[in-house]
């Protein structure tokens, strides 16, 4: 292949990446339609993010326009093997605290720097045994340094110098649709968040003020490793002034979802069908039978629950199953 056209070639790469639904908002503030890389991270970044990155210097950061500026393979080949945005959080974030709040779309400079600085330059929310402890006598060999050790976190391969590293075998996006009757906690309502773990992640929706049946129709994605258990689940009420009390807690069992979804390989190969079942028993909290299915070319689940160890309370989700390569 001539020069022309394998130039052709990574940029179409590039494309197919960046228009992966998780690639289509920026990887640190969320705003919608990045047009900025950093090559050497592995995210697609917007333009007030972009201007933060390259602040860090090109050895933390090697910030690209994706439309405008050329691309070598091996930045292509870089970007790819990451996967996006959703993979390469899952590393950089994996250890954020639980209430921390990311910057919005329209957070302010300061908020803005503060965030990117603490996720990339600092790292203070990467795997501590991922973190570079001492810095390498030059910027060159620190960027190799970093970048390598970040890029091993990505791949298959389980050497005898990644002993102990988790591996991800696909990511769990998880719809938090709504809850019903949920218990009290306050004088006559409560201030509910739910709050999801997975392994040594913990993610949680935003608190819906005095509100027993409260809507959130909010997506909330999980890096799944090798070894997964349950996903388990918490629901909170709110205080501002003392600690937040619990509103009851759940565990949903992932392997009717991936294991159907692993023994079906691609989904977009299938029309809409059901392809696994989670029966309710007296051992699981569901309200009814959850099914797995394709639909439009993802796998998904519908979950119905009854929250546990509390008076009251159901909750809906919705689980959808990304192999790491979709």
């Amino acid at each position: 292949m001539n020069e022309l056209g394998r130039a052709a070639s990574g940029k179409r790469r590039l494309k197919d990446l960046l228009v992966q639904k998780d690639n289509r908002f920026c990887a640190d503030c969320g705003a919608p339609d990045p047009k900025w890389a950093s090559a050497n991270i592995g995210v697609f970044v917007c333009l007030k993010c972009c201007g933060v990155h390259r602040s860090l210097g090109t050895h933390i950061s090697k910030v690209l326009s994706v439309t405008l500026d050329e691309w070598s393979d091996d930045e292509i080949d870089s970007m790819v093997e990451v996967g996006g945005n959703s993979s390469a959080n899952s590393i950089y974030e994996a250890y954020i605290p639980e209430g921390f709040k990311k910057p919005g779309p329209d957070a302010g400079h300061e908020e803005r720097s503060k965030f990117i600085r603490s996720k990339y330059e600092l790292q203070e929310f990467l795997k501590p045994s991922l973190r570079i402890m001492s810095i390498p006598s030059s910027r060159n060999s620190l960027q190799q340094s970093f970048s390598r050790k970040i890029m091993d976190s990505f791949r298959s391969s389980n050497s005898q110098n990644s002993e102990g590293m988790v591996e991800f075998i696909g990511l769990l996006k998880v719809k938090v649709v709504k809850g019903t009757n949920l218990a009290i906690r306050d004088m006559l309502s409560s201030d509910p968040y739910v709050v999801l773990t997975l392994g040594q992640q913990t993610v949680q929706t935003t608190v819906v003020r005095s509100n027993l049946n409260p809507v959130w129709n909010e997506e909330l994605m999980l890096s799944v490793p090798q070894r997964y258990g349950a996903l388990k689940l918490r629901v909170f009420d709110h205080d501002t002034f003392s600690a937040d009390d619990i509103m009851g807690e759940a565990e949903i069992d992932l392997q009717p979802l991936i294991t159907s979804a692993m023994a079906f390989g691609d989904a977009g190969m299938f029309g809409n069908m059901q392809i696994g079942k989670w029966l309710k028993s007296n051992d699981n909290a569901l309200l009814d039978d959850s099914t797995v299915n394709i639909v439009d070319g993802k796998v998904k689940q519908e979950v119905s629950i009854k929250l546990q160890n509390v008076e009251s309370g159901d909750l809906e989700l919705e689980l959808e199953w990304m192999p790491l390569d979709q």
